[in-house]
């Protein structure tokens, strides 16, 4: 289920958050074949990332175009490339936690009164 962290941002929070964003998109779109049409609903689910936070880094990376009377995601290649390749190059890496070692209850569902959710064993 796409999220989203709490509003407003901090200054640093909008930097950290847009970094990521941009690197799960651009990781993505560069995975994607160039003739697929692909709506940003289904970029969300594919991401977790919610709507207007794909539409909102997409907008500062200068990629939504008005074309034929709609709002497209311009993805220019060259751009993906050289974006792939400082990735490859970088001496750090981007580090991201495997899901399958997390565990989390939304706030709403958690019982009242109950234990910390996502209490597994160590």
């Amino acid at each position: 289920k796409p999220g989203s962290p709490e509003k407003p941002l901090s200054d640093l929070g909008k930097i950290s958050y847009r970094s990521y964003w941009t690197h799960v998109l651009l990781t993505l779109f560069a995975e994607q074949k160039g003739d697929e049409n692909i709506q940003i609903k289904d970029i969300s689910l594919m991401t977790g990332i919610k709507t207007e936070d794909i539409i909102s880094t997409l907008q500062s990376l200068n990629m939504i175009r008005f074309w034929k009377g709609q709002h497209v995601v311009f993805v220019m290649q060259d751009f993906l490339k050289k974006y792939m390749s400082e990735q490859k190059r970088k001496k750090k890496k981007l580090r991201l936690c495997d899901g399958k070692y997390l565990s989390w209850v939304p706030h709403a569902e958690r019982k009242k009164g109950g234990a910390a959710a996502g209490g597994g064993s160590d």
